[in-house]
């Protein structure tokens, strides 16, 4: 039975340690969330558009390629939307 124990007990100590790292990060991640919205606070009352500024984070994320083709598409569709409807066809007499 020692050998059952021994082998519980590391295994319980490295899943305390795991536990205890993501439980830090996790306490980590509430902090930086918080100074994110203080900076989008600060953005708001210096008369920014904070809906604008996370648009231009999304895009920044993007790579070249992916953000080009977004543009490419955005600009196809706008024009498809501005065109004019073709003319229906005559009914067959």
């Amino acid at each position: 039975m020692t050998d059952m124990t021994d082998s519980v007990g590391v295994a319980g100590d490295r899943i305390r340690s795991i536990i205890e790292r993501v439980e830090r990060l996790e306490e980590e991640i509430k902090d930086l969330m918080e100074a994110k919205k203080e900076v989008f606070a600060e953005a708001k009352g210096e008369g920014l558009d904070v809906k604008i500024l996370k648009e231009i984070l999304k895009i920044r994320k993007q790579d070249k390629d992916e953000r080009d083709e977004h543009e490419t598409l955005l600009d196809v569709y706008l024009r498809a939307m501005d065109a004019p409807s073709p003319a229906p066809l005559a009914a067959a007499a």
